[in-house]
């Protein structure tokens, strides 16, 4: 029975891994943007002004309305010498059309306006796409390293049991006292409780990168590619990045959507004061009714078919001074508008410079810290075997074996932030 009951679980276990999806950066990036409300929140913004756009752009066409009542009406017979009340059931449907002729681009550069918030909004969707990307790749680069940095905690946990295992030998065999003994199980735990801290750190990064993608599922049913690291070559698998600092400035000022965003707004600041200057004109438009009326009694005062057709002229001649502040406005609001375009050049200059340098400190920071992994790595051996030799004590050897854990940890932290890095600097270039 309990081969049964083992051969069962075995097999839901491993149902259950098969179920899980797989996904690399760039599936978590595509399920980010199908997932996450900040990414929904910034689609529908753009999609809402477009549709002001065609709202717009419908007082081009001619407006047309039908109108249908039914009710009594009563009405003096002027006809009569008595003037009687004469009342009667009406039935009245009224068909009308009005059209714009001209009003001296008011409407045509509300369209043009409203276009170009439209753009704003996409180059700010585009943007919230970037910043998505880098968020997901500094997620999923987080939880490569702590993945690794647990195997690194592994490594230590077995170089401490070895340790505690060769001490009690030695014990027993009267070359080192009790405290050795003593010393190699505080150690061997305390790795142990690193062991923990970075398993519970896994769980955390996982998290973070459910946060960001926009999994809500109380139980991950995935994992992520992940591969083992060869700390040897580590420094010679980086990539290099094709732009200097020079190149890198240059482009973000041409394909950052940020600065396509301020450019589209200080368009519409311009367009928009195009349409409160021509409120100083008139417009003029062509209108047309039909009315049908169904009467007896009123018959005679009451047309039972009405038509009519004009052109007409509406113009304001005073307001108050609305339109002259209104204007006033839209002269600020495009001094302001031309201020931020200038305002993201410079943020934009300085997050490139800031990305730029912090992508060559991590590279150079992989190098280093490649070279004192091996360095501590030969600490270690010559501690050990100076330890075995009984020409230093435990606390020498521990120290070259903690250096060498900490060593390899720095190195995994420092390749992975490399890779942070490049997303950060292409973020802010706009690539």
């Amino acid at each position: 029975m309990k081969k049964i009951v083992t051969i069962v679980g075995s097999l839901t276990l491993a149902l259950t891994l098969h179920a899980q999806e797989r996904y690399s950066v760039d599936d978590l990036i595509l399920k980010s943007l199908e997932n996450s409300p900040d990414m929904h929140i910034s689609r529908a913004n753009y999609d809402a002004s477009k549709s002001r756009v065609r709202s717009a752009f419908a007082n081009y066409l001619p407006s047309v309305d039908l109108i249908g009542s039914a009710g009594e009406a009563g009405m003096e017979n002027t006809l009569s010498p008595s003037k009687d009340m004469v009342h009667d059931t009406v039935l009245l449907g009224q068909l009308s059309a009005k059209e714009l002729l001209y009003d001296f681009g008011k409407t045509s550069a509300t369209v043009d306006g409203l276009e170009y918030d439209s753009r704003s909004f996409r180059m700010q969707n585009l943007q919230d796409i970037s910043d998505k990307k880098r968020d997901v790749k500094e997620a999923y680069y987080n939880v490569l390293s702590a993945l690794a940095l647990v195997v690194v905690q592994k490594e230590n946990v077995k170089l401490n049991e070895a340790q505690l295992y060769r001490s009690e030998k030695y014990f027993e065999a009267g070359i080192r006292t009790k405290i050795d003994v003593s010393d190699a199980k505080v150690t061997l735990i305390q790795s142990k409780l690193d062991l923990k801290r970075a398993e519970y750190d896994v769980e955390l990064a996982f998290a973070t990168l459910d946060a960001v993608v926009g999994f809500t599922d109380v139980h991950r049913n995935y994992t992520i590619y992940s591969k083992e690291l060869d700390l040897k070559h580590l420094f010679m698998t980086l990539p290099q990045y094709d732009l200097d600092l020079s190149a890198s400035i240059e482009y973000a000022y041409k394909n950052r959507a940020i600065i396509k965003k301020q450019q589209s707004l200080l368009d519409a600041s311009r367009a928009k004061i195009k349409s409160v200057e021509a409120e100083y004109y008139p417009s003029l438009y062509v209108s047309a009714d039909y009315t049908k009326q169904s009467v007896n009694s009123l018959a005679l005062l009451l047309p039972e078919d009405k038509w009519q057709a004009s052109i007409n002229l509406n113009y304001n001649l005073y307001n108050g001074g609305n339109t002259t502040a209104r204007k006033q406005e839209k002269k600020i609001a495009i001094q302001n508008s031309s201020s931020a375009v200038a305002l993201s050049k410079l943020r934009i200059k300085k997050e490139t410079t800031r990305a730029y340098l912090n992508l060559n400190k991590s590279k150079d920071s992989v190098e280093l810290s490649q070279s004192l992994v091996q360095v501590s790595s030969e600490k270690f051996d010559q501690a050990s075997k100076r330890y075995e030799h009984g020409l230093s004590d435990y606390i020498e050897l521990q120290q070259a074996r903690q250096g060498y854990i900490d060593a390899k940890a720095a190195l995994v932290i420092d390749y992975y932030r490399y890779f942070i890095a490049i997303a950060y600097l292409d973020n802010a270039i706009g690539r």
